[in-house]
């Protein structure tokens, strides 16, 4: 009899550079989408009311506070309250305390504060992902945070196993002969 290699699960691990950049350029995409149709409904809404067109620019200052104020919106509330971003779960990761337990709101806004000072260090504060065991950019060891994958491959496999040991069963008659 030979013994079937286990498949390896990911879950708990620290997440990588390539994952962690991965998720945050898809965040940076939907965030950006968002805020461009939030302000292109806005300008909408106030040329239907008021028949002025509106136009934005977001290489303005008042644009550029504006922007910069989503993107914090939208990081701090979705680590906050989900310990993930839409790219993080796309991926398959999540923010969790330093120690594993799960990120207390006040460490999801302290993370999205700090965030930018990983890029003003000349993308320094980046270092720690590619050095470090944990993988802990600046904003992680500030935050007391770390990014770890929170999926099973495993699992997933055997949910996917059982969907088609269903769906195997619902396209056969009773008496073992298959259905049309």
């Amino acid at each position: 009899m030979t013994a079937r290699p286990s498949l390896v699960s990911c879950q708990g691990h620290y997440a990588g550079s390539v994952s962690r950049f991965t998720a945050y350029a898809i965040d940076l995409a939907v965030s950006t989408g968002v805020f461009s149709l939030a302000l292109a409904a806005i300008s909408s809404g106030v040329e239907v009311v008021t028949r002025h067109n509106v136009s934005w620019n977001r290489s303005g200052a008042v644009g550029a506070v504006i922007f910069v104020g989503w993107q914090f919106v939208y990081f701090a509330y979705s680590w906050a309250v989900g310990g993930r971003t839409f790219g993080m779960a796309v991926l398959g990761l999540r923010v969790v305390r330093a120690d594993g337990t799960s990120l207390e709101a006040r460490q999801g806004i302290i993370r999205a504060l700090v965030f930018p000072l990983s890029f003003l260090l000349c993308g320094l504060g980046f270092l720690g992902i590619l050095v470090q065991r944990e993988h802990r950019a600046l904003h992680d060891l500030i935050a007391g945070t770390a990014v770890i994958y929170a999926w099973d491959a495993r699992a997933a496999r055997l949910r996917f196993l059982a969907r088609q040991a269903e769906l195997a069963a619902s396209h056969s008659l009773p008496g073992g002969k298959p259905g049309i």
